[in-house]
């Protein structure tokens, strides 16, 4: 029989794929969240799991989000691997004493008699026109609780493999994926043997390094051009997967070869996760950099719903080029 080794899918089938195998092959994968059962879940990642499992393994919620993680956590405990679905990132806010004070913590609590073997996913950032209460991004906050491995998707063959590994993991797992990234179409290789917490050197490059995740990872990869023509210097595109922990090793090999660095993010820039990075840097990196660091980050506002305001509000390629631009023109690149 012939294996097709790539497959082209969207990244919603990629999840979909990957948690489907997972359930095949271990009986303890249970799903639960809110419509992810009869209805396929919001953004079709849970589609005809249902059917295939049945109630006790994929199982409609109430809309009740410190329910759904209060008794994922039970779940773990108990030795299922249960997969949580929460419809955005800024529902979690409801649930998050049960992610930082018992998902986070219950291993380190119990001197590792207790295991908690459980994924959160969510979908966050900035999708078309869904308000402030639908478009914030909280990986800065999840990524700085302690016990916590946070993942963000933002390739479709990362995603397949990475929440994979994730859902077989003995760890707890926050896998945030983003709204606008669900109709992506790529490629899974089924024989790449992914690391999930090694970070993707997605263009290389010697004169500039350019860190981000997620959605804007596709928007730095479109803003490239224009800005190696502008500058005439070409930029090494590294996409961090793991967000906590950090692939520091793969930053340092890049920044040993370049010596500057920009961090593109979706998120508010006061307090936002790119500040990790440039920190780091300047604490680890800063005799090796010809030039201070560059953030490229959303506006310190509510995000609002008027699409122009919306888009004003975020990075896009026109506005990564023109930052990126003037700090390279400005700091003598």
């Amino acid at each position: 029989m012939f294996f097709v080794k790539v497959v082209p899918m969207l990244y919603r089938e990629a999840l979909n794929r990957a948690i489907d195998e997972t359930m095949e092959i271990d009986s303890n994968v249970v799903l639960l969240g809110e419509d992810i059962g009869i209805y396929g879940g919001s953004y079709r990642v849970t589609e005809g799991l249902f059917a295939k499992y049945g109630e006790k393994r994929v199982i409609d919620t109430p809309i009740a989000e410190l329910s759904i993680i209060g008794n994922s956590v039970g779940m773990a405990i108990g030795g299922l691997r249960p997969v949580a679905e929460l419809m955005t990132a800024n529902f979690a806010l409801l649930a998050f004493d049960q992610i930082v004070n018992h998902m986070a913590k219950l291993h380190y609590m119990s001197a590792g008699k207790i295991t908690l073997p459980m994924v959160v996913r969510l979908p966050q950032g900035v999708s078309k026109q869904l308000a402030a209460q639908h478009s914030e991004s909280y990986e800065q906050m999840l990524s700085s609780v302690p016990g916590l491995i946070v993942f963000a998707a933002s390739d479709v063959n990362y995603a397949y493999h990475a929440l994979k590994k994730a859902i077989l993991l003995d760890d707890p797992v926050i896998f945030i994926e983003h709204e606008l990234l669900y109709n992506k179409e790529g490629e899974v290789d089924f024989e790449s043997d992914i690391d999930p917490f090694k970070a993707r050197v997605v263009k290389e490059g010697s004169d500039i390094t350019v860190v981000s995740y997620l959605k804007m990872v596709d928007d730095v990869l479109e803003a490239v051009p224009e800005i190696e023509k502008n500058l005439g210097k070409s930029c090494e595109v590294i996409d961090l997967c793991s967000l906590n922990p950090i692939d520091y090793q793969t930053l340092a090999a890049s920044l040993k070869k370049t010596s500057r660095l920009v961090v593109v993010e979706e998120d508010h820039k006061k307090g936002g996760f790119g500040s990790q990075i440039t920190s780091w840097v300047a604490e680890e990196m800063f005799y090796l950099l010809d030039a201070a660091p560059l953030r490229v980050a959303g506006e310190d506002v509510p995000i609002p719903y008027n699409r122009k305001l919306e888009l004003a509000s975020i990075p896009t390629p026109e506005k990564i080029v023109k930052q990126i631009v003037e700090w390279g023109e400005k700091s003598g690149l």
